[in-house]
């Protein structure tokens, strides 16, 4: 059981991704509008729905996760924290998304996607680390068609992957509209990027760096700030 600020909780198991750096930069990176309607694209166990939800006691968030083991434990987490009101979760495939989902439904979609497209298979959480059911393009296919004009896509990925991201999202008319490139260390190499994406957005692009810890390894503030200390 993992302690969330705002006296939410996360569990987790060993079936299921755990509580990671990725989701909580990105809920922190995540600007969400009033009244925001949330989808949560391969939301795992729940983790960035919980987070969200946590910050903002105003929004909905849809989870879409294809894993029955992690929507298990995501339905379990949202009974844990009392929140069904605003927390609902789906278990279905996000490439079937236009079969369930009415287009332009949502005003925000998140993600922390699979990073990889190629290389070993992982031993362990191998549909969550590799895209073998969710490739980029399906990714940003089912986020343009479930946000509504001039709605925000936020996500976060590997900064290899970076130029590809942009070119995906753009043939699917998804503008990047900020973009925060995210260090372990100060004095290290970028080791994850946080995007924001707009739909039928015009080209404008702000830039941001941040970092998790100083070159001596003490945490910056804003490590402080996205864990709440």
């Amino acid at each position: 059981m993992e302690t969330l600020h705002n006296g939410f909780t996360l569990e987790v198991s060993e079936k299921v991704f755990p509580l990671s750096t990725d989701s909580i930069a990105l809920a922190h990176f995540a600007h969400l509008p009033r009244q925001a309607k949330v989808l949560d694209l391969g939301a795992g166990c729940g983790t960035l729905g919980l987070l969200l939800c946590a910050n903002d006691p105003n929004c909905q968030v849809t989870g879409i996760e294809i894993s029955p083991d992690a929507y298990a434990i995501a339905e379990k987490n949202v009974r844990e924290n009392n929140i069904s009101h605003r927390f609902t979760n789906i278990c279905a495939d996000l490439r079937q998304l236009p079969s369930f989902i009415q287009p332009g439904s949502f005003s925000c979609c998140v993600s922390n996607p699979p990073y990889f497209s190629d290389g070993p298979e992982s031993k362990e959480h191998a549909d969550a680390r590799k895209e073998n059911t969710c490739t980029m393009d399906d990714l940003m296919s089912a986020a343009a068609w479930a946000l509504k004009y001039g709605g925000d896509f936020f996500l976060v990925h590997r900064p290899e992957r970076l130029s590809e991201l942009f070119a995906c999202a753009a043939s699917h008319k998804l503008e990047a509209k900020r973009l925060c490139l995210l260090r372990h260390r100060s004095n290290g190499p970028v080791s994850l990027v946080l995007v924001q994406l707009r739909k039928g957005a015009k080209p404008g692009l702000i830039w941001e760096e941040e970092s998790l810890h100083d070159p001596d390894g003490a945490p910056t503030p804003y490590y402080q700030k996205i864990y709440h200390l």
